[in-house]
């Protein structure tokens, strides 16, 4: 066998292999970031109804989720956090009921082959300490 047809042999096998190497790391990128930002939204539900549950204040509350979720792009807004007393139905957090917080967020990809995808972030806790 001449050094020529090895050099094609090798030329076709890299162009079957390339694309499925390009996309498994496209993948891998794109899984990583979607964990990164289900960690930060959970983090960011735990955080707010910490808050609210202390304080009884939803606008604190809420900008202590967006401080806790500076990692996503872009980033956090109001209309994205939504508290609810499980108790009374309301968003008062009176002593010894439970708060629960819900922050939605729709993630876009890098790649733009699928999504955006939905995500959401919960978080609950005793009010009043």
């Amino acid at each position: 066998m001449s050094r020529a047809s090895e050099r094609g042999a090798v030329a076709v096998e890299f162009a079957i292999v390339a694309p499925l190497l390009v996309m498994l790391l496209l993948g891998i990128m794109e899984f990583s970031r979607a964990y990164n930002a289900q960690a930060s939204l959970s983090a960011a539900a735990r955080e707010g109804v910490r808050v609210m549950a202390i304080s009884n204040n939803p606008a604190t509350a809420k900008t202590a989720a967006k401080n806790t979720a500076v990692s996503l792009q872009p980033g956090l807004v109001d209309t994205n956090i939504a508290f609810k007393n499980l108790d009374t139905g309301t968003t008062i957090c009176a002593a010894g009921n439970r708060m629960t917080i819900t922050i939605t967020y729709s993630l876009s990809t890098m790649t733009g082959i699928a999504g955006p995808f939905p995500m959401t972030g919960k978080g609950a806790m005793l009010c009043g300490g």
